[in-house]
C-alpha cells in the first residue's frame, strides 16, 4: 500500500512539474506575444496620427477650392472608406468592425481563429476608415491584430489549442494596452469582457504581454498618460450623490447609444440589395463633408474629449456637440471597415460628465463641484453602461488620466450606470455585436 501511494505521489509530483513548465514555456511565449502586440499597435497609433496631421492639410488645402475644394475631400473620403470596406468583404470579413467580438467568439470556441492575412486588413482597413475622418476607435483593430499575431506565433511554435487559446487572449489585453497606454486596463479586460471569469493560466499570461507591449510601445510613443486634467480635490460625501445622478444619466445614454448602433446596423442590413462599398462611400461622403466644414469633428476624437476634460466646450454648444458624435459613432461602425468603439465612447463620456458638471456646479454652488472632474468620471461611465465591464473602464480612464483621486466618485457612477442600463434589460454592446458575428458567419 505505501508502495502504491508512493508511486502515485511521484506521478502526481511528474504532473506538477510538467504543468510548471508548460507554464513558464507559456509565460515566456506571453511576453513575446506582447512585444509583438505593442509593436504593431504602436506603429498602428503613430500611422493614424499622421494620418490625422495629412487629413488636416488637406483639408485646409481643399478649402481654398471653395466648392471645388468640398468636392475633392467628399470623394476622396468616399473613396478611402469605400476602398476599405472592399478590402474587408474581398480578403477577409471578420477584420470589419471592432473586432473584439470575433475575439470573444474565438475564445468561446463559437469561431475558429482568423488568419495571419486579417492583420494587415485590419492595418490598412483601419487607417484608411479612421484615417480619413470615421468616428471610430484605434483599440478595436489593436485588440484583434493583437490577438491574431498571438494565434500566429502559437501555432508557429506548434503550441497545443488549449496554449494559442491564452496566448490569443494575451495578445488581446495586450492589443488594448497600446491602444491607450494603459497596461493594467489591458490585462483587466482580458478577465472581465474576454474571459468572463478568472483563468490562473490566462491571467498570468495577460500580465506579462500588457507589460511586454507597453514596455515596447512606450519607446515609440512614450509614457505620458494619454490625457493631461487638472489636480483635483478629494470629492465631499455630499457630491457622491451628484455623481451617482452622473451615472444614472450615463446609464440612459449608455442604452440609447446600444440601440441607436444596432439600429444603425438594422439599416445597413436591410440595403443589402447595395453593394457595401457603395454604403461605405456614402458614409465617407457625409464624413467627408463635415470634415470640410469642421475638420475637429470627426476622427476618434482625442481632441475632442482633451477638450472636454479641460473644459473648454461651452455649456451651451455641448448637447450639440454630444448628439452629433453620438450619431456619427453610430453611422461610422455600419460603414463595415475596421474600427473600434472605445475612443468615440470617451468622448461622449468626456461631454455628458462636462455638461452634467456645468449644471450641477450652477444649481449646487456650495458644493465647490469642479465640472471637469465629472468629465472624467462620465467616461467611465458611459463605457460602463455601454460594455458592462466597470473595472475595464475605471482602471482605463485612471490610467488614461492618472486622476487616482477620483476612484471613489468612479465607482458610485458605474455602480449607478450599470444598475440602470441592467434594469432596462439592454445587452452589453459586444454580446450583441458577438450574436451578429455568429449569424453572419453561420448564414443565420
Amino acid at each position: 500500500m505505501d508502495e502504491d501511494q508512493g508511486r502515485a505521489a511521484r506521478a502526481a509530483g511528474g504532473e506538477t512539474a510538467a504543468g510548471e513548465g508548460n507554464l513558464l514555456v507559456l509565460a515566456i511565449m506571453a511576453l513575446v506575444v506582447g512585444a509583438a502586440s505593442g509593436l504593431i499597435g504602436a506603429l498602428f497609433r503613430l500611422t493614424l496620427i499622421w494620418c490625422d496631421g495629412l487629413r488636416d492639410q488637406w483639408i485646409a488645402w481643399a478649402r481654398t477650392g471653395s466648392f471645388a475644394g468640398l468636392l475633392i475631400v467628399i470623394g476622396g473620403t468616399a473613396a478611402a472608406v469605400a476602398i476599405a470596406a472592399w478590402i474587408v468583404r474581398r480578403i477577409e470579413p471578420h477584420a470589419s468592425g471592432s473586432g473584439i467580438p470575433h475575439v470573444e467568439a474565438v475564445l468561446h470556441g463559437d469561431l475558429p481563429p482568423a488568419p495571419a492575412r486579417l492583420m494587415l486588413v485590419k492595418f490598412i482597413g483601419g487607417v484608411l476608415a479612421i484615417g480619413f475622418g470615421l468616428a471610430l476607435g484605434r483599440e478595436g483593430p489593436s485588440v484583434q491584430m493583437g490577438a491574431n499575431v498571438a494565434n500566429w506565433i502559437g501555432r508557429l511554435a506548434r503550441r497545443s489549442w488549449p496554449d494559442c487559446r491564452v496566448l490569443l487572449a494575451a495578445g488581446a489585453g495586450a492589443g488594448l494596452a497600446t491602444a491607450f497606454n494603459s497596461p493594467i486596463a489591458g490585462a483587466v479586460f482580458v478577465l472581465e469582457e474576454l474571459g468572463r471569469k478568472f483563468e490562473l493560466r490566462i491571467a498570468i499570461a495577460a500580465l506579462g504581454a500588457s507589460t511586454a507591449a507597453i514596455s515596447v510601445a512606450r519607446l515609440f510613443l512614450g509614457d505620458a498618460p494619454d490625457f493631461q486634467v487638472q489636480t483635483f480635490a478629494n470629492v465631499s460625501p455630499p457630491t457622491i450623490l451628484l455623481y451617482i445622478a452622473l451615472g444614472a444619466i450615463a446609464g440612459l445614454a449608455g442604452v440609447a447609444y446600444n440601440r441607436t448602433l444596432l439600429g444603425a446596423l438594422a439599416v445597413s442590413d436591410r440595403l443589402a440589395r447595395y453593394p457595401v462599398e457603395v454604403r461605405a462611400a456614402f458614409v465617407g461622403g457625409g464624413v467627408g463633408a463635415l470634415a470640410f466644414f469642421a475638420p475637429g469633428l470627426v476622427g476618434g476624437g482625442d481632441p475632442l474629449t482633451q477638450a472636454a476634460l479641460a473644459g473648454v466646450p461651452a455649456l451651451a454648444i455641448l448637447p450639440a456637440l454630444f448628439l452629433l458624435r453620438f450619431y456619427l459613432g453610430a453611422v461610422s461602425y455600419a460603414a463595415a471597415t475596421p474600427g473600434g468603439l472605445f475612443a468615440p465612447l470617451l468622448v461622449l463620456g468626456a461631454q455628458l460628465g462636462l455638461f452634467c458638471g456645468i449644471l450641477f456646479a450652477r444649481w449646487f454652488p456650495g458644493l465647490d463641484i469642479t465640472p471637469e472632474a465629472f468629465a472624467v468620471v462620465g467616461m467611465a461611465a458611459l463605457f460602463t453602461a455601454i460594455v458592462r465591464a466597470p473595472l475595464t473602464g475605471i482602471v482605463l480612464v485612471i490610467e488614461m488620466t492618472a486622476a487616482f483621486v477620483l476612484l471613489l466618485p468612479m465607482l458610485a457612477a458605474c455602480f449607478a450606470a450599470m444598475l440602470v442600463a441592467t434594469l432596462l434589460r439592454d445587452e452589453p454592446i459586444y454580446d450583441s455585436l458577438r450574436e451578429r458575428t455568429m449569424r453572419s458567419a453561420t448564414g443565420r
